[in-house]
């Protein structure tokens, strides 16, 4: 396995495309709505990256992905394709996950919405999920490694009897879309190997099950759901590890750690 250490330059590349995913989101977040449709939501974001911002959609084509976000609705896990005819409805609860390349490098995140309002347990779920990802962020620093992340992540769900999804996983992003390390949520031992030193840069994107852990994917070849087709909420940050500890590059404004 190759770990890429980016240069300052690419750091601040890196920086530069992190703060304008963040920025998507942001952008999109007054959109997200009972009766809006992901079809909309996605041509929105789509026109204000390309024609706003000046970045490319990086989902779109990606392996044949039909889109330019990935919108997940309750049960669906990841990689949800956005459609006009999917509406929202009051009290769903979503995953709205951008990706975008600027001057040849990328900035992912993603962030969970809530329809109106929902119910105390969904609203529950995706609060978890959030510290779970904040939680697994503030393992980071030189010399910890990504089981410390994972552990951290695994306990506070399973503490809350809830399940971290095993089949996805966080990645390492630079010019490359995925590159390692695969950044696990669950305490692997094999994750005791991966050191974390300064200029490595990757993702941590926990996907958080209501029910069970199992997931299935659908006959699109893209969306995957529960098995138990209970809920499931996702977070996702893209982060480099500093000398003294990291630095987020998709961090919304005024946005602060979600600790338990």
């Amino acid at each position: 396995m190759t770990i890429k250490i980016k240069t300052a330059d690419e750091i601040q590349k890196l920086r530069v495309a992190g703060k304008l995913a963040a920025d998507v989101l942001e952008m999109i977040a007054p959109y997200v709505v009972p009766g809006a449709s992901t079809g909309e939501l996605n041509s929105i974001m789509h026109k204000y990256m390309t024609e706003e911002q000046g970045t490319i959609p990086a989902t779109l084509n990606y392996h044949g992905f039909p889109a330019s976000s990935c919108i997940s609705i309750n049960q669906v896990v990841c990689h949800g394709i956005p459609e006009d005819k999917k509406i929202l409805k009051k009290g769903d609860i979503v995953n709205i996950d951008v990706t975008v390349i600027k001057d040849g490098y990328h900035g992912d995140t993603s962030r969970m919405f809530e329809v109106g309002e929902v119910k105390p347990f969904a609203s529950r779920l995706c609060k978890i999920a959030h510290e779970c990802l904040w939680l697994g962020i503030e393992q980071v620093k030189p010399d910890a490694t990504l089981y410390d992340v994972a552990t951290a992540i695994q306990q506070h769900a399973e503490k809350n009897n809830y399940s971290v999804v095993r089949e996805y996983c966080g990645h390492g992003i630079g010019a490359e879309f995925h590159e390692e390390p695969q950044v696990l949520h669950y305490a692997a031992p094999e994750l005791k190997e991966i050191v974390l030193k300064p200029g490595m840069v990757f993702t941590i994107e926990p996907m958080i099950n209501q029910g069970k852990a199992p997931v299935k994917l659908l006959a699109d070849n893209w969306t995957v759901v529960t098995k138990d087709r209970k809920l499931s909420a996702q977070w996702e940050h893209t982060l480099t590890v500093t000398d003294s500890g990291y630095e987020i590059f998709t961090l919304r404004t005024d946005e602060k750690p979600v600790l338990p």
